[in-house]
C-alpha cells in the first residue's frame, strides 16, 4: 500500500530549515476549510472548528484508504489569517482576526470521498461544525515565508520585519492573507520550542 506525507513531499512549504526570509511558489492544493472570527484563544467556535476539521481529514483519509489504496498522514494544521488593517496583526489585536483554519487533502482526494466521509464523521460524532466544512482548492502563487520558532505571541517582531522592512526592500505587496502552518502540536510542545511557517503572499509593488 502506497503511503503519503506532505511534510516529505513538499519539505520547502511543510519543512523548511530555519533562517530568514524566503521566496517561495507555492502550487494550487486542495484542503478542508471551516471560516470564524475572533480570537482563537477564547473562541468556542474556533475550538469547535479545530476539532471538526481533524475529525472530518481522518475520516477523508479512512475513505482513502478503502478506496485507492493508499494511505496519507493527516497533515498539519493551517490558518489564513485576516484583518481590515494588517497592523492586527503585529499588535496581535486578535478580536479583530478573520480566519480560515484548514488541512491539506493529497490530490487523489475527490468531492464524492470527502462527502462520503463527512457523512460517516456526522453519524459517528454529530459535530454542528462538520456541517460547516467545506472541500476547496487554494492558489497561494509566490509568497515570501520563514520559519518561526517560538510562542505565537513571539510572532509580532517577525511580522514587523516582513511587512516594514523585507517586503518594501524588495519592491513586494501584499496578495492574499497571512497564511501560518503549526509544524508542532501545541498542546505537548512548550510554547518556546513550537515550529510554525509563516507565509505571506505577494506580488511586485507597482
Amino acid at each position: 500500500m502506497q503511503s503519503y506525507d506532505v511534510k516529505k513531499a513538499l519539505p520547502g512549504l511543510y519543512a523548511p530549515k530555519p533562517g530568514d526570509f524566503h521566496v517561495v511558489d507555492v502550487p494550487e492544493m486542495a484542503f478542508l476549510m471551516l471560516d470564524g472570527h475572533g480570537d482563537p484563544n477564547t473562541s468556542e467556535a474556533y475550538r469547535d472548528a479545530i476539532e471538526a476539521l481533524y475529525t472530518a481529514s481522518y475520516a477523508v483519509r479512512a475513505v482513502a484508504k478503502a478506496q485507492v489504496e493508499t494511505v496519507h498522514t493527516v497533515g498539519p494544521l493551517e490558518g489564513l489569517w485576516s484583518a481590515d488593517d494588517p497592523a492586527a496583526f503585529r499588535a496581535r489585536d486578535k478580536a479583530a482576526w478573520d480566519w480560515t483554519m484548514m488541512i491539506h487533502q493529497p490530490d487523489w482526494i475527490t468531492v464524492e470521498m470527502v462527502d462520503e466521509a463527512l457523512a460517516t464523521a456526522r453519524k459517528k460524532k454529530g459535530l454542528p461544525a462538520l456541517d460547516l466544512v467545506r472541500f476547496e482548492r487554494y492558489d497561494e502563487g509566490r509568497s515570501v515565508q520563514i520559519l518561526h520558532v517560538g510562542s505565537y505571541d513571539d510572532e509580532a517582531p517577525t511580522l514587523e520585519r516582513l511587512h516594514q522592512e523585507y517586503m518594501p526592500t524588495h519592491g513586494l505587496d501584499f496578495n492574499g492573507r497571512h497564511h501560518e502552518v503549526y509544524l508542532s502540536d501545541a498542546r505537548k510542545t512548550e510554547p518556546a520550542k513550537l515550529r510554525t511557517v509563516l507565509r505571506q503572499p505577494v506580488r511586485p509593488r507597482g
